[in-house]
């Protein structure tokens, strides 16, 4: 977990990546706060789901420029198939700060 925060900081700091992540409402909802507080319960890493969030987020922003517009993330649920994914990805730490360069310069043409 991370440095033993308790559940409410860490629920906070969660929705918090969520609001801030592009493509998403900005808003958070009764279910993300449901989801994130059980994410805390299964031990998984504030790092892990903003890495998560960072990754979605990029593939998301980096498409052709003809492809259709994608909707708005309406849930964090949107993003628990690229948690596990990351839970499993043997990648530097590096590569995510990376993709955080990468996506603020992307959103900032935007």
């Amino acid at each position: 977990m991370d440095d033993g925060i308790g559940m409410e900081e860490y629920v906070c700091r969660v929705l918090e990546a969520y609001r801030k992540t592009p493509g998403t409402m900005e808003t958070v909802r009764r279910p993300d706060r449901a989801l994130a507080a059980q994410l805390f319960h299964r031990g998984i890493s504030v790092t892990v789901i903003e890495n998560a969030l960072v990754l979605a987020a990029t593939r998301r922003l980096i498409r052709r420029t003809d492809a259709p517009p994608l909707r708005t993330i309406r849930s964090l649920a949107y993003f628990l198939p690229v948690i596990e994914e990351v839970l499993e990805l043997r990648i530097s730490p590096d590569y995510f700060q990376y993709l955080r360069q990468k996506l603020h310069r992307i959103s900032q043409i935007r």
